[in-house]
């Protein structure tokens, strides 16, 4: 498709490419539909608002091909600024892991909305909402693109989480959207110094900007920059901005509590992504540094909190994917660190891997705790002698995130971000990551040898059909990646950008 170009007399060129924007488009008119259909169905008509969610997002996804079999994109450009959208590697995968993560967390949620009697209505607009605002955000190229993108994402997330009726859910939403909403704010004023001392809200002009910037605004570019670091952070979930997270995933809805481990995390990881190595390439050594720091004391915190999780605790399990979830974020941080001291992109290729293992196989595990239905860890004791297959699938998905055989995938995310490290000269950053790995392993496989310990109650149970097919989806795609890995980690061959 031709792209729009309107020319205005100032000399500006504002272009529309409607290929390039179909994947978040799609998304939000999907929304749009569910929510006015909403509107006219009655009593147990509802029930189809949740396939059209489901194909909304297939359709969404479904629009990455044409732009995944073609050549770099972009629209929404200023003449002599840039191009506010671009489709590109980085954006398609990053698309890709949200539209993906949002699919699974809807198959997920089809019998939570009708067992848990949540609104239809508004859940599956709110989940097509956030997932528009996930797929927008890694295409946006500056800053107020951004920051909309990143509220868009994480606004209807806020009552997704409210959604659950019981206390729990409001007090767990409440936490959220406070520290949000602080973190939002510290954000917009280190966006308004970045343009006080640049003049420009490009990605690409502000690093221009920066390298010719004069003396006196260079301490108001480096605070500017490290405060809109802030709001990346905090849905990346990085030490010390962590604290929200355990608490909203035990009281949102476990499919919620799933999307928000993937799709928001990704989210925030791309636009880390994007204004560290393109806005503030200038200044690499420094937020390589504080990227590194905040990997080493996020992925340690994480651990130690899991560590200390009991197994006959009311809602143990989630707690434990929570900080197994803040455990992992720094592992997707330490090859960012490692881009700030290298040369070219090759370093967030291996982020991108990383974070495409770790949405499959962290949405399998929570797909496994809604199939199941249970709360404490204490309470998946001989699982396989009642469920077999949801107890094979529950080991695979933990054997990946601990990087063992047979999830072959999650070695290689682990070896891969492993050596971006050593590469980059982070070789104290590359031996905290492998002692957090060894750690990590007690929990993993202490929650792995209670699924094939002996039971008590064999009676066997019956798994909803919606929750077995989302079961099986993601371990027959986690399983794939381990015959195949290179399947994902091939984006870390060349440069995304």
């Amino acid at each position: 498709m031709t792209p729009l170009a309107v020319a205005d007399p100032g000399g500006l060129v504002q272009s529309v490419d409607w290929v390039a924007i179909a994947p978040p488009l799609i998304a939000a008119l999907a929304g749009l539909v569910v929510l006015v259909a909403d509107l006219f169905l009655k009593g147990s008509q509802k029930k189809a608002l949740s396939w059209l969610a489901i194909g909304g997002l297939t359709l969404a996804l479904a629009s990455l091909l044409p732009l995944a079999l073609g050549d770099p994109r972009s629209t929404f450009c200023v003449s002599g600024a840039g191009c506010s959208y671009v489709v590109d590697h980085f954006t398609l995968a990053f698309q890709l892991l949200a539209l993906g993560g949002a699919l699974i967390a809807a198959l997920l949620s089809v019998h939570t909305v009708a067992e848990d009697r949540l609104p239809g209505g508004e859940f599956w607009f709110l989940l097509l909402s956030s997932a528009a605002g996930a797929a927008l955000l890694p295409a946006s190229r500056d800053l107020a693109t951004l920051v909309v993108a990143l509220e868009v994402a994480s606004l209807p997330a806020f009552a997704l989480v409210a959604l659950r009726r019981d206390g729990r859910g409001a007090e767990a939403a409440l936490k959220f959207f406070l520290s949000s909403v602080t973190a939002t704010a510290v954000m917009l004023l280190g966006v308004s110094f970045v343009y006080a001392a640049t003049g420009t809200l490009h990605l690409s002009a502000i690093a221009d900007a920066l390298t010719t910037a004069p003396a006196q605004l260079r301490h108001l570019a480096e605070a500017g920059a490290v405060l809109t670091l802030v709001g990346f952070a905090f849905k990346t979930a990085a030490v010390p901005f962590h604290f929200w997270v355990p608490d909203t995933y035990v009281g949102a809805p476990v499919p919620v509590a799933g999307y928000l481990s993937v799709v928001g995390k990704a989210a925030g990881l791309a636009g880390l992504a994007l204004v560290t190595t393109v806005a503030f390439r200038p200044y690499g050594h420094t937020w390589g540094l504080v990227l590194a720091v905040l990997a080493a004391v996020t992925m340690t915190a994480g651990n130690v909190a899991a560590l200390r999780q009991r197994a006959a605790a009311p809602n143990s399990a989630v707690r434990l994917l929570a900080w197994s979830s803040v455990s992992q974020a720094g592992y997707l941080l330490v090859p960012l660190a490692a881009a700030g001291y290298a040369d070219s992109g090759r370093p967030v290729g291996a982020t991108v891997a990383y974070a495409l293992v770790y949405g499959v196989v962290n949405l399998g595990a929570f797909a496994a705790v809604a199939a199941t239905g249970h709360s404490r860890l204490d309470d998946y004791q001989g699982l396989f002698a009642r469920n077999r297959w949801t107890a094979l699938a529950l080991a695979f998905f933990l054997l990946c995130l601990a990087g063992l055989p047979p999830g072959v995938v999650g070695l290689f995310g682990k070896v891969v971000v492993f050596r971006a490290a050593v590469d980059a000269g982070l070789g104290w950053l590359a031996v905290v990551m492998a002692a957090n790995v060894v750690v990590a392993l007690y929990y993993y496989l202490a929650w792995t040898a209670k699924l094939f310990a002996p039971a008590e109650d064999a009676v066997r149970t019956r798994i909803p059909g919606p929750l077995t097919a989302t079961l099986g989806l993601t371990a027959g795609v986690a399983a794939v990646l381990s015959v195949a890995p290179q399947l994902v980690l091939q984006v870390v061959s060349g440069s995304l950008f």
